[in-house]
């Protein structure tokens, strides 16, 4: 009896050093954030805290004769020295994929200051001074979402892609070598079993090396249920996988009309889905004052808000907070149906903000884009009170001699940092007494400990870094040489 008693403690050794090493963490360059607990293994006294972003200036007035209030699906590509945006311009709401909808095109050098160019490609009302880059290419114009590919050794002709297409026609592939003049991948869909009623995205994958498409599906088929996010691979952007449903974590189940998965552009494994929640029939504004403010009353028994999701590669997305990304806000402008949905593009503005962007007073002859912000890899902090405490990471190695952090404190918080061995004890020289005060409000600080010790002898070793922290927040950590 006590032989088989130690077999079946040494199997669950075995299998324990096993898992151990199957969640290994390495750190390097790329930034961990705090979106979920991928890092994290224990949270003593601290907690995640979701940061709200920053309302800034409306960037374009979907103003044109053929834009309009039901103008939609946008999506902003950061490329070199330009910013891109792409959206439907549609006047009047109609069936989708209809002839009345077109692809329009603005620039910008800095994500701030935006321009419609004049670009002569199709004739609106006998004009060719227009930014349409798409017109009577019914149903693509309903949700054409572009795309840098950056997969290695891709075709100059083939620089951007695209999916678009209804239920009826499927996604269909698009190409182009310079983002304004674009032709069809073929007469066939690329996927086809999926609703598509709302914007999809694809993208190439860094992470899994491979391309990935993320679109509308319903929970219980044919219109029916929750609407919900489905996702299919490829590795030409021709043959693509069966398409499986997105999980959600266990979470209570939420209409999710766009999805805006994209990986962050500072740690491409990372996906980042800044999501419209839809909550039909839950009405703010009454069909007259919605009128009142420019609006079609058929448009405004719903409302909508932005969550944020996570996901790491796979059919799994991480829900770690539930509650409003983006908020609605004051007024009645933004509490009606289908309004306050993100663009599909997270940019960067310089080191230390980033944009995103957001439709507002949708369905209203006020409809616009307007920015928001964020610091640097803001998205959620490790947050601790005045009285303080710690985050510990779970194993990992470094891939670098350094360790920088993003983090804010008060003038009287502080961060300090102590490594710990594989038998969760502080390193002589490396223990968080050894540590210098951190304080003050950076995108970049290195962390030291007296003496300049190296942290590059810990290369190849399993190790934990365990945070101290009062008043003070922490975005990310990363390792550097």
């Amino acid at each position: 009896m006590n032989c088989f008693r130690s077999v079946r403690v040494l199997c669950a050794l075995l299998l324990s050093v096993v898992a151990s090493a199957q969640s290994e963490l390495i750190l390097g360059d790329a930034p961990e954030l705090f979106v979920d607990q991928h890092f994290i293994e224990s949270l003593d006294g601290t907690v995640l805290k979701l940061w709200s972003p920053r309302e800034a200036e409306a960037v374009l007035q979907f103003d044109k004769p053929w834009e309009g209030r039901y103008s939609g699906y946008v999506t902003v590509i950061h490329d070199g020295d330009l910013y891109r945006a792409y959206y439907r311009g549609l006047p009047e709401a109609g069936k989708d994929g209809s002839d009345r909808e077109t692809t329009c095109y603005a620039e910008s050098a800095d994500g701030i200051a935006w321009m419609k160019p004049e670009l002569g490609i199709h004739e609106y009302d006998g004009s060719t001074a227009n930014n349409i880059i798409l017109m009577n290419n019914a149903p693509y114009s309903h949700n054409f979402s572009p795309f840098v590919d950056s997969r290695p050794g891709v075709a100059d002709s083939e620089r951007f892609k695209a999916v678009a297409g209804t239920k009826a026609s499927g996604l269909a592939a698009w190409k182009s070598p310079d983002g304004i003049h674009w032709e069809k991948m073929g007469d066939t869909p690329i996927i086809t079993e999926g609703a598509f009623d709302s914007q999809n995205v694809a993208f190439w994958s860094e992470a899994e090396e491979k391309y990935l498409c993320y679109f509308r599906v319903w929970s219980q088929g044919d219109f029916d249920g929750y609407r919900s996010i489905a996702r299919t691979t490829s590795a030409d952007f021709v043959n693509w996988t069966t398409p499986t449903e997105m999980t959600y974590g266990g979470t209570k189940r939420e209409h999710l009309y766009t999805n805006q998965t994209q990986p962050y552009f500072r740690n491409p494994s990372i996906y980042v889905a800044t999501a419209a929640r839809f909550m039909p029939g839950r009405r703010v504004v009454d069909q007259a004052t919605f009128e009142a403010i420019g609006g079609e009353a058929k448009y405004s028994g719903d409302c909508s808000d932005t969550v944020l999701m996570t996901s790491r590669g796979g059919t799994k997305y991480t829900r770690t907070f539930m509650e409003g990304f983006v908020r609605p806000g004051l007024g009645l402008s933004n509490w009606s149906s289908r309004t306050n949905y993100p663009a599909l593009g997270i940019v960067p503005n310089g080191d230390e903000e980033m944009s995103f962007y957001i439709q507002r007073n949708y369905g209203q002859t006020t409809h616009h884009l307007q920015r928001l912000v964020l610091r640097t890899d803001g998205f959620v902090s490790v947050h601790a009170p005045y009285k303080g405490g710690t985050m510990t990471t779970r194993p990992l190695k470094l891939d670098g001699s350094r360790i920088v952090i993003n983090y804010a404190t008060s003038a009287a918080g502080s961060i300090r940092v102590a490594v710990l061995d594989e038998n969760m004890i502080e390193i002589q020289e490396f223990t968080v007494f050894e540590c210098n005060d951190i304080l003050g409000d950076q995108i970049a600080r290195e962390v030291k400990w007296k003496g300049d010790a190296d942290l590059s002898q810990f290369k190849g070793q399993t190790i934990r870094l365990r945070f101290y922290m009062n008043d003070a927040d922490l975005f990310s950590v990363r390792a550097v040489e």
